[in-house]
């Protein structure tokens, strides 16, 4: 009865197809390692993000005179609303944190350069609609960081010459962030970019398996089959790495339950104190700061003296990543074989961007400027200087097929 109901199925919709296209059938490289849970963890995460922010809208009121007290009511008086709450906001910090690791591996094996160049830029969309869909979520609570964090923010897109002030104002939806402002935000943050997040999700993994996964040798395993046509080092995803997955999944719900009952706000870092005071645009915080997952690119932002050169800079070190795959002019994927002038290279710019995320979260002293510039620079010269380092670079030889180290 079950063959002949996904006959049925299948005569109408290629559900088998599709199992077999993307687990069954699909051969990924037989030595993944721990690197590659963080992919399968940012897909759960998404589901958990839906799912809770579904429930909340249920009870949120995305007005100015009501948003913050339906926070406060979801927190009190909904049952498990607590709970519901701070696994979105939770959740939104550890997306980041999976997100950026999943990045990492991508860098260290060379999971953008050719064939997968689209693979990552496809990625680095996601990364900037998840950008999109946390400044708009974080506007929601309506508390006091979030109104003059979303003031700081949108006032930046003034600064753009001749379109500035009228994009700033079409943002806003008033002449001060206001209800229109918190009505938009709330529009976007539930419906319109969820939908291209989703979209952009469905594109990455399509073109993924298209051309294949990346593995940490950097051997394209596709280019050694067997007669039958599999790849003589890859194996079925499904139920190989949809089980290995699963201890991924285990580690990573043990920490983060570990947070969402006993440091929800991990100190200021998930939740500021200043945003459980309802907003006031008379009083202005002591200290604006972005959450730590914008840090870096706010210091990069506050680094430059001028407001326009500023935001130019912010935006170049989101836009510079998109090019990475033509500036890598190495023929070598894998760190395990790269010389040690992309070594040093990486571990230089993986330092000034977590130097970059701590000084955007501290006061803009003139030792925490300068500190801001010289990291800045160093981080901007890990893409300038690549197409140079990467091309004479003493490289390993890549072996054949892969290995299991």
């Amino acid at each position: 009865m079950f063959a002949s109901l996904m006959g049925w199925v299948d005569a109408r919709f290629p559900a088998t197809k599709m199992w077999e296209d993307h687990l069954s059938k699909y051969y990924a490289p037989k030595n993944f390692n721990f690197w590659y849970f963080f992919g399968s963890l940012a897909m759960l995460i998404l589901v958990l993000q839906i799912v809770t922010g579904i429930f909340l809208t249920m009870n949120y009121k995305p007005d100015a005179a009501l948003a913050f007290a339906s926070v406060e009511y979801i927190m009190r008086d909904v049952e498990w609303g607590w709970l519901i709450r701070y696994l979105h906001s939770t959740g939104a910090s550890a997306f980041f944190v999976v997100v950026y690791l999943h990045m990492f591996r991508g860098l260290i094996y060379g999971s953008y350069k050719q064939p997968r160049e689209l693979v990552w830029i496809f990625g680095m969309f996601i990364y900037m609609a998840l950008m999109a869909e946390a400044f708009m979520g974080y506007l929601l609570p309506w508390g006091q960081m979030s109104f003059w964090g979303a003031q700081v923010i949108i006032s930046l897109f003034g600064a753009l010459p001749v379109i500035g002030e009228g994009l700033a104002l079409w943002i806003r939806g008033d002449f001060v962030v206001a209800d229109a402002t918190l009505n938009r935000f709330f529009a976007f943050h539930v419906i319109a970019v969820p939908l291209v997040l989703l979209g952009l999700v469905v594109a990455h993994i399509i073109a993924l398996h298209e051309v294949g996964s990346n593995n940490p040798d950097g051997v394209e395993i596709k280019k050694n089959k067997d007669s039958n046509g599999i790849p003589v080092d890859g194996i079925p995803f499904h139920p190989y790495y949809s089980v290995k997955d699963i201890v991924g999944v285990i580690v990573f719900l043990f920490i983060f339950s570990l947070i969402l009952f006993y440091a929800p706000e991990f100190d200021g870092w998930f939740l500021e104190k200043d945003n459980f005071i309802p907003a006031n645009p008379l009083k202005t915080p002591e200290h604006i700061v972005p959450l730590w997952y914008f840090t870096p690119f706010y210091a990069i932002l506050r680094a430059v003296p001028d407001k326009l050169l500023g935001v130019m800079a912010m935006g170049g070190a989101q836009a510079v990543l998109f090019l990475l795959p033509w500036l890598d002019r190495s023929p070598v994927k894998s760190i395990r074989y790269r010389g040690p002038y992309f070594r040093w290279a990486l571990t230089l710019f993986i330092i000034s961007f977590l130097a970059l995320g701590y000084l955007g979260t501290q006061p803009a002293t003139t030792l925490y400027t300068n500190l801001a510039r010289v990291f800045s620079i160093i981080y901007f010269a890990f893409f300038i200087l690549m197409p140079w380092y990467t091309s004479i670079d003493k490289d390993k030889p890549v072996p054949e097929r892969v290995t299991m180290k």
